[in-house]
This record gives C-alpha cells, structure tokens and sequence, in this order.
C-alpha cells in the first residue's frame, strides 16, 4: 500500500468510492485550460479512470497516480508519475481549485518526489507545463525542480508554448 503522510496531507491509493470527488475536482476552468485531458465530464468516467489507476498498483510502467487528501478526509486532488516515450518520467499534479494558494501542491510534491523516484529507481524526474501556468511553474520551482528550457513543443497531442523543468536526487535545493 503506497501511503505518505505530511504535516496536513496525506497521498495514497485511488477507492473507487473517490469517482465523485474525483470528477468534483476535475472540473474548474484552470484544469479544463492546462490539463483538459484529466478532465471527468461524468463521475462514470472518473470512475473507469480510477479503476485503471488502481490496476497500475504495484506495477512501474504505467501512470503511477495517488490522491491528496487533506488530514479531515477531504480528496483534494492527486500527484503522479508518467513515463514518456523516451523512458523517462514525468511530474503532474493537480489541487481543485478551492483549495489552490495554501501550498498543498507544493508540500504534496516535495513529500511525493523521494518516494517515487526511490519507488521508480530513478535519479532525475521531468516537469512540463504550459508556459503560462504561472501557478505550476512556482510550484516546480519551489519544490526544487530547475529550469531547462521554454519552447513550442507538444503538450497532450497539440504544439504548445511549454516551460520543462527537471528535478534531482543529486542536485541541493
């Protein structure tokens, strides 16, 4: 059972009985502007998709994706690792935006990083983000991630202005 605990947050694995909260959360405009493929329209379709996340339980090779929930039992949001075609693994993340601006994101991230990379075997991780999510970049940049480049490239299937980033084991905040 995968299971970190912060001061205020707690990451762990999907329930199927998370499909409501899950498509609650999915659903603010920031999400449907940056990530509108982590969009649920149904909590049916929140429900298939957390039916697959937990089949990727104990496995490293697909999406490895776990709620925050805040310490009152509230799901908040997630945290993820995703490989990339070239063997590498990606960061993502996401707060609903009720709860944006109080540093869960980042306290979920920094809490996240050393488990999934050790989970993982990896010494490097990757960030990527729309240019002009300004909120996602302090959040990498917070959480220690160091800037490599902003270009147009291809973000979820589209030639995008994207800012990538990568974070390290090795390297001291």
């Amino acid at each position: 059972m995968f299971y970190i605990e912060t001061n205020r947050l707690t990451i762990t694995e999907f329930t199927p009985d998370m499909a409501q909260v899950v498509h609650e959360n999915s659903l603010d405009d920031d999400n449907r502007r940056f990530v509108p493929d982590e969009v649920f329209e149904t909590v049916e379709d929140a429900a298939e998709t957390i039916e697959y996340l937990m089949s990727q339980y104990g496995r490293i090779d697909g999406p490895l994706v776990y709620p925050v929930i805040l310490k009152n039992g509230t799901n908040i949001g997630y945290v993820q690792a995703v490989p990339l075609d070239d063997e590498t693994w990606e960061i993502g993340y996401h707060i609903a935006y009720k709860y944006t601006k109080n540093g869960y994101a980042s306290e979920a991230v920094t809490a996240f990083l050393p488990v999934i990379m050790k989970l993982l075997d990896i010494k490097k991780i990757t960030g990527i983000c729309l240019y002009d999510n300004i909120a996602s970049r302090k959040v990498m940049e917070k959480c220690g991630f160091v800037f490599i480049s902003q270009q147009i490239g291809n973000y979820q299937g589209n030639q995008r202005d994207i800012c990538k980033y990568y974070f390290s084991l090795d390297v001291k905040k």
